[in-house]
């Protein structure tokens, strides 16, 4: 079963109140669920939809076509109703003859009861034309409002009337709450995963699409005993996060595309300071302001050279909402070992989508600091040591025992002991000592493409981030006609070669989906490789792609 709902309606009518009163049931009735936003950059007005899509398998991804929408305003019936599938049904309180509309009076039933409800009455008739009873439905709303208990019962109240003034239309199964499972947003999957990595600072100026990690990890500061400051600007935000780091604490900071721009110089800081910090960038499309609340992926390459000259850096990009969780406990891990800025590339389809995850494992997640052991130091202190992999051993100010030696970095270029110099010899072996530090990363913790699909695949998906859930559906749905693969990069900066490089040279036609103008991982792998692409299906307009869209332009690409 594969059924997509659209919740639309005006910025400020409670679209978000809609859907996750609807999540939180169906996920109750033990569905897979992964639920998609299109919003306007304004506070109200403006025409806005949610999608939900619910399944009895793991879906990853939006689909195309409406089995049911629920219009809170005329404007959404007129812009979707074109959009409904074969049996689709609106439910809308305009008066139509169309057989495929439900009307009903939602502010007229909530106004003898409460008329800030209004919303609920549609949820109520939701449920009942997908034939759900309202049980589940009732204890998701009484936990939605469990801080304003003097609504609930209003709300049960309309939820009840909703219910009841229609007809069922559909037979939905209820197959049972599943406990290992979690609903969970790109963002707060982030923020999850930076707090199991033990992070003990985030500073951050709220920029959407990021603003969930900061909300996120606000709301959790007393339970994980962190701090949590929204600075005046990104530039503030990423100095404090390495004041943090230098301290000896776990730190980050998370923004947007205009964000990053502004946290360019303390990248490069971090970099000649090997001081490790890690960014959350999620993108959005620019340049400038752009399209503040739609996606893209057009950070990559400025986030792969972000400041001047050459640095240790390592740029990854998450999945999925579970695999921001595992990317992202990972980054700090690397930032704290290699001593180097790490990059999490996410964008505003991931960070604001939510998906039905399996609970996290965290037996298996290990944090792993690699700060010096003040009792293992001999002889003086050298914070920019030269050795054979290019790390150097790192304490944090007052924790080496002999007070009378400093730990001492330098945004100039310095020597061992971390004083500025400018003589050519130590220079080049300054600069030499960091470049080992990305050989040791590429040999010990890089990540491989995955590879997904037929065995001897003709054509290959190449994508990257969040492209992995639609390219999976693609594949899948291509399976019958098209021996086809799918590689999918988390690590993007150092690039994973031999993957990549082992399916062209077996003759594979690789198409590379991006959600950019100018496919600008097609671009790094060619200059890093030699491998040109075949194809290219680009998306630019702010909007994510579908497992269907892919498929479609695959085939048109294919046919000519």
């Amino acid at each position: 079963m594969d059924f997509n709902i659209v919740i639309a309606g005006e910025a400020g009518q409670g679209l978000k109140t809609v859907e996750s009163l609807l999540t939180k049931t169906f996920s109750r009735h033990g569905y897979y669920l992964f639920s998609t936003k299109d919003y306007m950059s304004r506070i109200r007005g403006g025409h806005n939809f949610m999608q939900l899509r619910i399944s009895d398998e793991k879906v990853g991804g939006p689909t195309e076509g409406i089995d049911l929408l629920v219009a809170l305003n005329e404007e959404s019936v007129e812009i979707h109703e074109s959009e409904l599938t074969k049996n689709g049904v609106m439910i809308s309180s305009r008066e139509s003859d169309s057989e495929n509309m439900v009307t009903i009076d939602a502010k007229g039933i909530a106004k003898d009861v409460n008329p800030r409800a209004v919303n609920t009455v549609f949820v109520g008739a939701a449920l009942k034309v997908m034939g759900l009873p309202t049980s589940e439905a009732e204890e998701a709303l009484k936990e939605h409002f469990s801080k304003k208990e003097s609504v609930i019962e209003d709300n049960l109240t309309l939820l009840t009337k909703g219910y009841e003034i229609v007809e069922k239309i559909f037979e939905i199964e209820d197959l049972g709450q599943k406990d290992n499972r979690i609903i969970i947003d790109g963002n707060s999957a982030v923020g999850l995963g930076a707090g199991l990595a033990g992070v003990s600072f985030y500073a951050a100026y709220p920029m959407s699409p990021s603003t969930g990690i900061l909300a996120y990890l606000a709301g959790k500061q007393e339970e994980l005993g962190i701090v949590v400051e929204q600075a005046e600007d990104e530039i503030a935000a990423v100095n404090m996060a390495l004041g943090g780091s230098y301290s000896g604490i776990r730190s980050m900071t998370g923004t947007s595309g205009g964000g990053l721009a502004l946290m360019a110089e303390g990248v490069g800081l971090a970099g000649i300071t090997e001081v490790p910090i890690v960014i959350a960038d999620v993108q959005r499309p620019g340049p400038a302001t752009g399209l503040p609340t739609r996606t893209g992926q057009g950070d990559l390459l400025f986030a792969v050279n972000i400041s001047q000259d050459e640095f240790p850096i390592m740029v990854l990009a998450p999945k999925d909402q579970e695999d921001a969780v595992y990317q992202t406990f990972r980054a700090f891990n690397i930032a704290d070992k290699y001593q180097i800025p790490v990059i999490i590339l996410s964008d505003q389809f991931l960070g604001d989508s939510s998906k039905t995850i399996d609970r996290i494992e965290i037996s298996d997640l290990k944090i792993e600091r690699h700060l010096l052991d003040p009792d293992q130091q001999q002889g003086d202190y050298k914070r920019y040591k030269y050795t054979e992999d290019g790390i150097s051993p790192r304490a944090y100010p007052g924790q080496l025992n002999d007070k009378e030696q400093v730990v001492l970095i330098d945004s100039d270029e310095h020597d061992e002991f971390g004083h500025i110099i400018e003589d050519a010899e130590t220079r080049n072996k300054m600069v030499e000592k960091r470049e080992r530090k990305m050989d040791k990363l590429t040999d010990e913790d890089l990540l491989e493409a995955e590879y997904l699909g037929a065995e001897n695949p003709d054509y290959v998906f190449v994508g990257w981030g969040s492209s992995y859930g639609p390219i999976k559906e693609a594949r899948e749905l291509l399976a019958e006609e098209y021996q086809v693969g799918q590689l999918a990069f988390n690590d993007v900066w150092p690039l994973p070669k031999e993957k990549i490089t082992e399916l062209d040279q077996n003759g594979a036609k690789l198409i590379f989906v991006e959600s950019n103008g100018s496919s600008q991982f097609a671009k790094l792998v060619r200059a890093e490789t030699g491998i040109k692409a075949d194809y290219n299906i680009l998306k630019y307009d702010g909007r994510p792609f579908s497992g269907n869209e892919i498929k479609r332009r695959f085939e048109e690409e294919v046919s000519k």
